[in-house]
């Protein structure tokens, strides 16, 4: 069953985050808290969505999501920041539900975008996004100013 997060899956969802930084292979990145996540997903003006999956009561599969905006377009899209299924439960249909569902929110709010970044090397989720009719954004490359940059940034004026 695919549903939205609830207060009570927050734990849950922590979980999986951090099993996903493991399966990408960057988890002392990861440092997500219950209570930032809690913050995020639930305060008046939340920052943060979320959908799982659920298999006997068990939360299994997270899609955590924000909008986004498009100026070319002019209305807004669905940024997802992190799909994962647990790798027991995956092969049954339970990401690609994840998909519709977000892929049903932008429908349903006349959103034009649904899109994510998805690690080079990870071959099996880039066929199966491509099986959905996902197409590789190749001609664009993603920036990041963090850390010390960020910082050096942020106080030079």
């Amino acid at each position: 069953m695919i549903r939205r997060v609830e207060p009570r899956d927050v734990d849950a969802v922590v979980r999986l985050v951090h099993e996903l930084a493991l399966y990408e292979r960057a988890p002392e990145q990861c440092h997500l808290t219950a209570q930032q996540l809690h913050t995020a997903l639930f305060n008046p003006t939340p920052a943060l969505f979320g959908h799982v999956a659920e298999v006997d009561g068990q939360v299994v599969g997270i899609a955590l999501w924000f909008l986004n905006f498009s100026t070319w377009d002019g209305v807004h899209g669905i940024y997802l920041e992190d799909l994962y299924v647990t790798p027991d439960q995956r092969g049954n249909g339970l990401g690609k539900m994840l998909l519709e569902t977000l892929a049903q929110e932008c429908v349903a709010q006349g959103y034009t975008r649904l899109q994510w970044w998805v690690l080079n090397w990870n071959e099996p989720s880039i066929g199966f996004y491509k099986s959905l009719g996902a197409i590789p954004m190749d001609e664009w490359t993603v920036m990041r100013v963090a850390e010390e940059a960020l910082q050096k940034l942020g106080s030079a004026l």
